[in-house]
């Protein structure tokens, strides 16, 4: 058994959190819309709305591995590492892969598209819009509908990349992606860098966030 000392912590608590929370929300959006629950829909992705902005301001601000920056860098790799993995040739990295910041920042992009469109959505009646839908046309809205519509096709697809990629590294590089995630820690990498909370930088980050969700919550 791997000493629990011996293991480096490479996820911080916020983003591990940030990530079960995300995997719980989008199947209770799905079905609360597919359900006409529109009331808790409205509320669910409302929350989700905090959970993104706060994780987009934590990729500035936040630890080593959340950040963005270190997570860009890694792209510079992305041909070589791709070529490993064709050799089922597995290079742990201290936060994430070149592959897994492609998956990252393409699953932070569709989830924007889909709480931004969300804002701002009309229905065909007009009875059950976004908070913000009253800044905007009824036609923009319902065009924005559409593209909430069509974008959660789009995300659905990213999602069932990101669980075939876990399995591929499960089952065929055996490597475990689920556990650090949950624990923090993995065992085959070193710390390049230190990764502890600070608590002014998230502070200001849940600050900001709720300052925007208030203002969004509020507007009408």
């Amino acid at each position: 058994m791997t000493d629990h000392k011996a293991q480096t912590i490479i996820w911080d608590w916020t983003i591990r959190l940030f990530h079960w929370l995300i995997v719980l929300l989008i199947p209770l959006l799905w079905w609360t819309a597919e359900e006409g629950m529109m009331d808790w829909h409205r509320r669910l992705g409302l929350t989700m709305f905090a959970l993104i902005l706060f994780r987009l301001i934590w990729g500035v601000v936040g630890t080593w591995t959340a950040r963005f920056l270190p997570m860009i860098r890694q792209l510079g790799s992305l041909t070589g590492y791709v070529r490993d993995l064709l050799a089922r040739k597995h290079r742990p990295s201290f936060g994430h892969s070149p592959i897994g910041t492609l998956s990252v920042f393409a699953l932070l992009g569709a989830l924007s598209i889909q709480v931004g469109t969300g804002l701002f959505s009309v229905d065909v009646d007009g009875l059950e819009s976004g908070p913000l839908a009253i800044l905007i046309s009824f036609k923009t809205g319902r065009d924005l509908a559409d593209i909430h519509e069509l974008n959660f096709d789009v995300l659905t697809i990213l999602i069932a990349l990101h669980i075939a990629a876990i399995a591929f590294y499960h089952f065929v590089l055996k490597a475990n992606l689920v556990r650090p995630m949950v624990t923090g820690r993995r065992s085959d990498v070193r710390a390049s860098s230190d990764i502890s909370v600070r608590p002014i930088p998230l502070l200001s980050s849940v600050i900001i966030t709720a300052i925007c969700l208030y203002a969004v919550i509020n507007v009408g």
